[in-house]
């Protein structure tokens, strides 16, 4: 498809509170603009395990990314391996366990933060270390990377909503007004997004639940939305995409040849075959 992608993981978003109170990509699905899925997330259900799910197609059993602390690099091909090989340019705007992921490990702020390095998987990032780094800024580096380096696929990672669930819950107005600000701050940059073209997917990496934490097996703690936007995507309803597909199914709108990871029937436009 050779199409340029945007993923915008956000961080600890369970479904229910994504649909209810995200107004702005509600208001695009209404319009026809943006499909919503309901997508569940591996186990278990935890960040860094699912920021390597998403990112290379492989479940964190598979991978050995188990939990939060197992600090070293992916041994999986990945969408940034995958990009390079390809000849493509990648950015990522996100928390530093990326950069831990799949740069240097472990990351060091004065090094690392601004990230301008050929040589690494992902040669221009923006990475941050505190996880009430407000998303708005986030998004604020997002657009630089953008518009400085131009890449084919760009990660876009806030942690807000994580924060506000660690903090309060699900169950309390913190995380859902939380939830209704994020959206707002993407509602100043989609618009833009969606005029150059690019192909957006809006998902997170897992839930939420009211011990202020997640894990575990419950629906609220593996129940995340998937948000696509772009004339890559059938926008069918009867796609059922899994959280270890959209590797793929960026590798497909990137263009990307033989890459080797599952995609959804039925969720982009023109499919063809791996």
């Amino acid at each position: 498809m050779s199409k340029k992608v945007i993923l915008v993981v956000l961080d600890g978003l369970n479904y229910q509170v994504g649909e209810t109170c995200m107004g702005y990509l509600q208001a695009l699905k209404e319009q026809g603009i943006a499909t919503l899925y309901k997508v569940e997330c591996e186990l278990p259900s935890m960040s860094r395990p699912l920021y390597e799910a998403i990112l290379t197609g492989v479940a964190p059993a598979v991978s050995g990314i188990v939990h939060n602390h197992v600090t070293r690099n992916s041994n999986q091909q990945s969408i940034f391996s995958l990009a390079r090989n390809a000849g493509l340019t990648s950015a990522a705007a996100a928390y530093n366990w990326v950069s831990e992921l799949y740069n240097r490990t472990p990351y060091d702020a004065i090094r690392d933060r601004y990230t301008i390095d050929p040589e690494q998987l992902i040669p221009y990032g923006i990475f941050y270390h505190e996880d009430h780094y407000p998303d708005s800024h986030l998004f604020l580096d997002a657009e630089h990377l953008l518009r400085t380096y131009n890449p084919e696929f760009l990660l876009v990672h806030p942690m807000n909503i994580d924060d506000a669930g660690h903090r309060a819950g699900i169950d309390s107005g913190h995380y859902r007004n939380t939830t209704r600000r994020t959206d707002a701050a993407l509602s100043d940059h989609l618009p833009a997004w969606i005029q150059e073209g690019y192909q957006i997917l809006i998902t997170a990496d897992h839930g939420m639940n009211e011990d202020k934490s997640h894990g575990g097996l419950l629906p609220e703690e593996r129940e995340v939305p998937l948000f696509v936007i772009g004339n890559g995507f059938s926008h069918s309803h009867s796609a059922e995409p899994q959280q270890l597909e959209l590797c793929g199914v960026v590798c497909e709108l990137l263009g990307i040849n033989n890459h080797g990871k599952p995609v959804t029937e039925g969720l982009l436009s023109g499919e063809r075959g791996l």
